[in-house]
Formats: structure tokens, C-alpha cells, sequence
């Protein structure tokens, strides 16, 4: 069978050609915590600040941040989620919760999310409809792009 000339449409990979670069990531973790103007973002984020207006400009353009002016005189701005940017914060959290589980050699986390019933976030992917958690042995993959099966692309006639 001739490989296809495009890989598999996928919406995670169109997700991460938009924030799937570190910096990206980290500017939100940034805004969602508060830090939205660029000097907390480069002090927080360690990026250059070249790197870093480039990214925001990015996510700016892309509907994940609003940029707003806090200071006219000199004219500065800071930097807040919109609701696309807010709904990505669940991943956030996720990742967070992965690399505490498997990067961590120790205890020592850096940081804890407190929910406000008052206990840590543990982040869960749950069923909507069921309630369930989502397990790996429990999904099955129903590819909607045509000519594309779980396995690839079917074939070329």
C-alpha cells in the first residue's frame, strides 16, 4: 500500500501545532496562576524574551490569551486566558499530576492544587454520561476522517 501524502487528520495533533511547544504550555500555566504580565512570564517561564513575545503573540492571535494594557505611560500589557484558554487548564493539570507520578523521584512536588472544597486536585477524565472513569481497556476509537481506519489509511484504489 503507498503511504499517504498527509498523516492522519487528528485534532491532538492540530492541539499541539499550536501549544504543543514547552513555552506555550508554560505561559498558560503562568496566566492561569495570575502571572499574565511579561515580566513575571519571563522571570516564571525562564524563556528568552524574544521566544516569549513570539509565543504570546501566538496564543494571542490564536483566541487562547487576551492581551490587555495595564500601563499607558510606559505602555505595558498583561496577559489573561479566554475561555478556550481556561478549558485548556484541565490538561494542564493532568500533565502536572503525570509528572508527579512518574518524573518525581521524591515526594517533594513543586507545586499543589487545592480545589475548593479544600482538598488537592487529584485530576480524573471522567465519562460525562456514565460517570465512569476513563480507563484504556474501556475506549474504543471510531476514526470519522475518511479513508482512514485505527490502523491507517485504507487503501488508495
Amino acid at each position: 500500500m503507498p503511504a499517504p501524502k498527509d498523516p492522519r487528520p487528528c485534532s491532538i495533533a492540530d492541539a499541539l501545532a499550536l501549544v504543543g511547544e514547552k513555552y506555550s504550555l508554560l505561559v498558560l500555566r503562568e496566566v492561569c496562576l495570575g502571572n499574565g504580565r511579561f515580566d513575571q512570564l519571563v522571570r516564571n517561564i525562564g524563556a528568552p524574551r524574544d521566544v516569549l513575545a513570539t509565543r504570546l503573540r501566538r496564543l494571542v492571535d490564536a483566541g487562547i490569551l487576551t492581551k490587555r494594557a495595564y500601563s499607558e505611560r510606559p505602555r505595558r500589557f498583561e496577559y489573561r486566558p479566554t475561555q478556550a484558554g481556561l478549558e485548556l487548564e484541565p490538561v494542564l493539570m493532568t500533565l502536572m499530576a503525570w509528572g508527579d507520578r512518574h518524573l518525581r523521584t521524591d515526594d517533594n512536588r513543586p507545586m499543589v492544587i487545592e480545589h475548593v472544597c479544600g482538598h488537592e486536585l487529584l485530576p480524573v477524565v471522567t465519562c460525562t454520561a456514565c460517570g465512569d472513569r476513563v480507563r484504556h481497556e474501556d475506549l474504543t476509537a471510531h476514526p470519522q476522517a475518511e479513508g482512514w481506519t485505527v490502523a491507517g489509511p485504507t487503501a488508495v484504489a
